[in-house]
């Protein structure tokens, strides 16, 4: 569900980093710079990503800040293209193909050389057909209290996002824990002393490349 409208579940990310002088026009060429395009020739297997508008998901365009930047929030989706070919379906026609082959040139087993061969130009066509699987993932970066939200429980989606972030707006996006909502400092160090994965201290984040 969209982060525009309804209830949803969200994860939730301190955001550390700080915003360089003139922020609005350097994010906007950031986004821009890393925002999604289609590629000039018929694409393989590999996955596509960049930035669009949570509006619409051909909209790759930053120029209008009303349509990505509310006062101090940072709206925008992560699009993601990757094309996969039916595996049995595949597995299938390139069998009758090699199986066409054999029978051709007289031959009980296709070399391997053939084999090869026979699968590299079948995935070839059937990937300039294919529709690519399109996923986005939304994201919400609020620059005032330096917190971030997407709009998926999932720890792949997750990380694609954190290091599309850090590329982009250089920010490392570390998971948010209760804790963090613990204002007493001698009961928040004890409950850290409890939980040692707790990241207590931004400072002390790795960059994520």
């Amino acid at each position: 569900m969209s982060l525009m409208s309804g209830a949803l579940t969200v994860r939730r990310f301190r955001v550390v980093g700080e915003d360089p002088d003139g922020w609005r026009e350097i994010y906007r060429d950031r986004l821009q710079e890393h925002a999604f395009k289609d590629s000039p020739v018929e694409p393989g297997k590999e996955e596509r990503e960049g930035w669009v508008q949570v509006h619409n998901l051909l909209d790759t365009s930053f120029e209008d800040f009303d349509r990505w930047l509310y006062n101090d929030l940072i709206l925008v989706g992560l699009r993601v293209d990757k094309k996969v070919l039916p595996a049995k379906l595949f597995k299938a026609t390139l069998a009758k193909r090699i199986e066409a082959w054999s029978q051709e040139n007289g031959d009980q087993r296709a070399p391997k050389t053939v084999r090869e061969e026979l699968r590299e130009r079948l995935e070839e066509e059937w990937l300039k057909r294919a529709l690519p699987r399109v996923s986005v993932a939304e994201l919400c970066i609020n620059l005032t209290e330096r917190y971030a939200v997407i709009d998926s429980l999932s720890e792949s989606v997750a990380e694609r996002l954190r290091k599309q972030v850090y590329r982009t707006f250089g920010f490392n996006l570390v998971p948010f824990s209760p804790l963090d909502a613990v204002n007493d400092p001698s009961l928040r160090d004890a409950l850290v002393n409890l939980s040692p994965s707790y990241v207590g201290d931004p400072s002390t984040s790795q960059g994520v490349s």
